[in-house]
């Protein structure tokens, strides 16, 4: 994946992509002492415009407070205006938006209070994340051996960094079994998320999806949720059984980097008829139209760089 751009944004300036570093004994390098935001920006009829850009900085700014910073320097404005700037000035029409808030000048002793917040920005251009085909066919998933963190172990609706390290583990052990995605479970044994995905399934023409109890509370779950809705569909929040999961008519699963893909096989199970649902498409195809721009009800969420 390249990852380069002209510029990145850092503690309230631009500077020259070679120039963006950070010191070796910066203490979130070591602890994952981070919060971050994946954020995507598509080309529209009016320019760029960074899909759900006020929610998403209202979130890192969240997670940060969630996390345990204290007297943040940053408010949710200042991250959405300097991404908006960071994006303008790499001339992107469409980018990965990747602001990361961490710990640094201090905090050896594991005490967030001896250090400070810090705040960096990236972008870089991206193509699909599991895949052009995906979209069409579906992608293989399967239980992961790993359980998603116990909402007392760490805090389950901040995107810390060092949570990511479950992730990792589960992914790649998934990748290395020869599937795409791994789907965890929480620590009581019911389907909690993805990897950096929320899952939603189809049974009977209604649409279930795990309780935000243990999981990251996703903001493209919640416009995916918002769509569904309007077109038609129930959506229904309660726990939900890896058996259930086997036994649906469609299983698709949502994220910024993902955005809505069907899950085509479970665990060696064929899912439906072994490809992306009518219900999958239909949602998949609005929720493409509307992160450009292209459905007024939803143009609200666009917000345009120019």
């Amino acid at each position: 994946m390249g990852m380069e751009s002209k510029f990145i944004w850092s503690d309230g300036k631009l500077v020259e992509y070679e120039k963006a570093t950070v010191h070796m004994l910066t203490a979130a390098l070591h602890y994952g002492a981070a919060v971050f935001e994946g954020i995507r920006a598509y080309k529209t009829d009016k320019g760029a415009a960074v899909f759900r850009l006020k929610e998403h900085s209202e979130r890192l700014i969240k997670s940060a407070e969630i996390f345990g910073f204290r007297d943040m320097p940053f408010t949710p404005e200042d991250v959405s205006n300097a991404i908006k700037e960071t994006v303008k000035a790499n001339g992107f029409d469409e980018c990965y938006i990747r602001p990361l808030l961490y710990l640094t000048g201090g905090a050896w002793n594991l005490n967030l209070d001896a250090g400070r917040a810090a705040l960096m920005i990236a972008v870089w251009q991206w193509s699909n994340y599991l895949g052009e085909e995906s979209l069409a066919k579906g992608i293989r998933a399967n239980i992961s051996s790993f359980t998603r963190h116990h909402p007392n172990v760490s805090m389950t609706k901040a995107k810390i960094a060092g949570n990511y390290v479950n992730s990792i583990l589960a992914k790649t052990e998934s990748v290395r079994l020869g599937f795409e995605e791994a789907i965890m479970l929480d620590p009581q044994g019911y389907i909690a998320e993805c990897t950096g995905e929320n899952l939603f399934l189809v049974k009977k023409g209604r649409i279930f999806t795990p309780s935000t109890a243990p999981v990251l509370e996703g903001i493209t779950r919640e416009s995916i949720a918002i769509i569904a809705n309007d077109l038609g569909y129930e959506v229904v929040e309660a726990p939900v059984s890896r058996d259930q999961l086997y036994n649906a008519d469609e299983v698709f699963v949502c994220g910024t980097a993902a955005e809505v893909i069907g899950l085509c096989e479970i665990d060696f199970r064929k899912i439906g008829d072994g490809k992306s649902g009518r219900v999958t498409r239909e949602i998949q195809n609005v929720y493409h139209d509307a992160i450009r721009g292209k459905v007024k009800k939803y143009e609200e969420w666009c917000n345009y760089v120019g």
